[in-house]
């Protein structure tokens, strides 16, 4: 039976697309089973179900492609709230992972959902890397029946370790690394039981050690990488985040990070990494001669000091641009509008940070031009389904995937704007979600998620933060 939709009346729809094509004037759409059908002043047609969505603003669902959504339970932890990102890992999400088990890692990863759902999320890809031998439950699973009772897109990247830099007789099981040949027998089980290579999937399996330089040895990633092809999936990890990993590459391998990464097979147009912060001109180049992906997390690179991506250089070599959150124990805020006002921002302060005075040679005053709000949109909607390889999400215009959010600005912090559209990234904050959907399917609406009790989701969270607690 056909399924159609009419969202009616829509203020501004801003498309995810480049260029003039940034805005389309609608100001209604038509949904049959799934797919933009139409754009334009339509009719009603007889049975089909309605949308009033008279003054809200449409985005595409936002992409986001990186995630740890483990970490929903790490917010705020006093002993890591102010250190940088290697003291911070000990400090944090090392301290705590061994106090996990299946019921707060449920919770946890539903915490975060939901407030990605909130934000007008609907694909998540989560980089999990709560793995290690003997494990009492499945991490995999819970994530994706989660996601699944949610309405989410969602992208599981198989994180893990096949070695650690401590010696593992030291450390506790749940820090200790897996074999290669255990670490490859998990994804293909996950493959071959979740993964859908269809460009409008609801479930995608990646290949992703936690990083490059430190979680396997660099023989292991071409095996890695080799199985990874073999079986059509794509690979993901952290990279260049910190100049800690500038120093590791030199010393461990006599070159760049992104240079140690050619050399083992692991840039590619199915490769993206999180972070890139700290780069040369050589390494951008190389990243975008190979069309390898970012997911750029603004926010997390903020809180811990690591600095701001050069997303415009990157853009301008070749480089698929995308938006992540990264984990909430380094984002305490992991919701993809706060982001993308972050991504706004920083990449015009970075710019503005170059300025030099006239007499000292400079030619420019500030860094206005460095990111519109319909660059960070299309970066974090299109550019993240480029990076997926979720091709069937290009943007909201014909034939597309029906991921639509549709916000309504009537919070005080909105009004005022002579350009509403640009409302939801500029304005900050979280404007009331109408409506979320994804594949034409509600999975928000009118700023309530069925099935979710808000009031009793922030009980339990208040039980498990006693619960880890109670281990220091």
């Amino acid at each position: 039976m056909t399924r159609t939709t009419l969202i009616r009346n829509i203020h501004s729809i801003m498309t995810g697309l480049a260029g003039n094509a940034a805005r389309t004037p609608g100001p209604d759409m038509r949904i049959v089973d799934g797919v933009i059908a139409a754009i334009g002043k339509l009719a009603p047609q007889a049975g089909e179900q309605q949308i009033d969505a008279t003054d809200c603003i449409a985005y595409p669902a936002w992409v986001n492609t990186h995630h740890h959504l483990f970490q929903s339970l790490l917010k705020g932890d006093p002993q890591g709230i102010d250190l940088s990102l290697t003291p911070w890992l000990a400090a944090t999400p090392y301290r705590y992972r061994a106090r996990f088990d299946a019921e707060l890692f449920r919770l946890a990863a539903r915490i975060g959902m939901v407030e990605l759902l909130r934000s007008g999320c609907g694909t998540i890809a989560d980089h999990n890397y709560l793995y290690y031998p003997g494990m009492p439950y499945d991490t995999s699973e819970i994530l994706f029946e989660e996601a699944e009772a949610l309405g989410l897109r969602f992208v599981l990247c198989r994180g893990g370790a096949t070695r650690t830099r401590q010696l593992e007789a030291e450390l506790p099981s749940a820090l200790r690394p897996e074999t290669l040949d255990g670490y490859l027998q998990d994804v293909t089980r996950l493959v071959q039981r979740y993964h859908d290579p269809a460009p409008q999937a609801m479930r995608r399996v990646v290949m992703a050690p936690t990083t490059p330089l430190y979680s396997a040895a660099p023989e292991e990633l071409r095996v890695m990488a080799a199985e990874a092809r073999r079986q059509g999936i794509r690979l993901h990890s952290h990279l260049s985040e910190t100049v800690g990993y500038q120093d590791s590459a030199q010393a461990m391998h006599g070159c760049s990070p992104v240079a140690f990464a050619a050399q083992h097979d692991w840039l590619g147009k199915d490769v993206w990494f999180a972070h890139l912060v700290k780069l040369d001109e050589e390494e951008i180049r190389l990243l975008g001669a190979t069309g390898t992906g970012i997911a750029h997390c603004p926010q997390s690179n903020g809180r811990l000091g690591s600095g701001i991506a050069p997303i415009r250089q990157l853009e301008e070599a070749g480089v698929p641009i995308s938006i992540g959150v990264d984990g909430a124990a380094s984002n305490e805020a992991a919701d993809m509008l706060s982001e993308t006002h972050a991504a706004w921002l920083m990449q015009r302060a970075r710019r503005g940070q170059q300025a030099q005075p006239q007499f000292r040679g400079g030619r420019f005053e500030g860094g206005a031009d460095a990111a519109t709000v319909e660059d960070v949109i299309r970066w974090g909607t299109t550019g993240g389904a480029r990076v997926l390889g979720l091709d069937a999400l290009d943007g909201l215009q014909v034939g597309q995937q029906a991921d639509i959010a549709l916000y309504r600005l009537d919070d005080p912090r909105y009004f005022g704007l002579h350009d509403p559209a640009i409302g939801p990234v500029a304005g900050g904050g979280r404007p009331y979600l109408k409506a979320l959907l994804v594949g034409g399917r509600s999975v928000v609406s009118e700023d309530a998620i069925p099935g979710v009790d808000l009031a009793e989701l922030g009980r339990r969270a208040r039980q498990a933060i006693a619960q880890l607690l109670k281990g220091n």
